[in-house]
């Protein structure tokens, strides 16, 4: 009998479990949210997609994925993503960050331009070693309530969206657990536009770290041309697809009403540009486009480096931009000149 041919857009097998924990720096003094999403114990039902709290986990070792949030965002900003990932056997943990946490990394009344400098540089330089706490906790057992979630420390990836895809991008160069990495929308562009972060990326990276970047065709925060750049610069093995008609927003939870409520804010200083030019989210692709592109796209990435799937591999390599145009999706794989 043939088998099912494969499909990342799909619902996986499994049930969705998510537990809550904490994870404590001692060194910088900072007490982390976090939370775990994971393979539940029961099947999935069908067509049913959400979380069962403090389920039992599903036995095995379980591919780790850390997910890094947004600046500013908090850990439950991709839940479409993470329960999607958690439902075809990986575990993935998402912390709320150091600027979220930490009172000191927050603006301050009356704040000059050197002091904020100073204390964007401080946001900047959490990111890693964040990731890499919750990493060192899951896997040195300092977290006493995950309820046997078991945790395969030999396959590990990063990802993220926006200054969480930098995260991720950035990330390999000091941890050497991390064996895949996933960036939506990263920022790390040598020409980041006014009132984004300056972040960058010098890709220092001792070994050969499979990457996917996906992107979105009229991104505002985070141009498509420079995240081309930042693809051209990333070292191979390395692929990218961009979804057309999309804007930042499309890769987080509830797309079209985080869109929207972007567009209405009136933002500060250099970013006060950047709502007038964005387009109304009538004239973009739906939601769940953004949310079907970067839940198959990822989870075939994973599948291919973390599991040594050739059906992952083939899928990303001939078949992806038919399968997401059979969905109604418009993407295409960008190849760099």
């Amino acid at each position: 009998m043939d088998s099912e041919p494969y499909d990342p857009l799909a619902s996986g097998e499994f049930a969705v479990g998510v537990r809550t924990f904490e994870a404590r720096d001692t060194d910088r003094d900072r007490l982390f949210g976090c939370e775990i999403w994971y393979p539940a114990a029961e099947p999935a039902a069908a067509g049913r997609r959400g979380e069962l709290r403090d389920a039992p986990a599903a036995p095995g070792q379980h591919p780790v994925v850390l997910f890094s949030h947004f600046s500013g965002g908090g850990r439950r900003t991709a839940t479409y993503l993470t329960t999607h990932l958690a439902s075809h056997g990986y575990a993935v943990a998402a912390m709320d960050h150091s600027e979220v946490v930490a009172p000191e990394l927050g603006p301050h009344p009356g704040e000059s331009p050197a002091d904020r400098s100073r204390r964007i540089d401080e946001v900047i330089a959490s990111r890693v070693p964040d990731l890499r706490l919750l990493l060192s906790c899951l896997l040195g057992g300092q977290v006493a309530d995950l309820g046997g979630i078991g945790l395969d420390r030999h396959r590990i990836a990063a990802a993220g969206h926006s200054f969480g895809g930098w995260t991720a991008l950035a990330a390999p160069e000091q941890e050497p657990l991390i064996g895949a990495v996933v960036a939506l929308a990263p920022g790390g562009s040598s020409r980041p536009v006014p009132g984004v972060l300056p972040l960058t990326l010098a890709f220092g990276w001792e070994r050969g770290v499979p990457v996917l970047i996906l992107a979105a065709e009229r991104d505002v925060p985070t141009p498509l041309d420079g995240v081309q750049e930042v693809f051209a610069r990333a070292p191979e093995p390395k692929r990218m697809f961009v979804l057309r008609r999309a804007d930042h927003e499309h890769f987080a939870d509830d797309p079209e009403a985080s869109h929207e409520a972007l567009r209405a804010m009136t933002l500060p200083g250099e970013a006060a540009w950047m709502t007038a030019a964005m387009l109304p989210v009538s004239e973009l692709c739906p939601g769940e486009h953004g949310h079907a592109f970067a839940r198959g796209l990822t989870l075939a990435h994973l599948d291919a480096v973390l599991r040594g799937s050739a059906a992952a591999d083939e899928f990303l390599a001939t078949q992806a931009e038919s399968a997401l145009a059979a969905h109604g999706i418009d993407a295409v794989e960008f190849s760099a000149p």
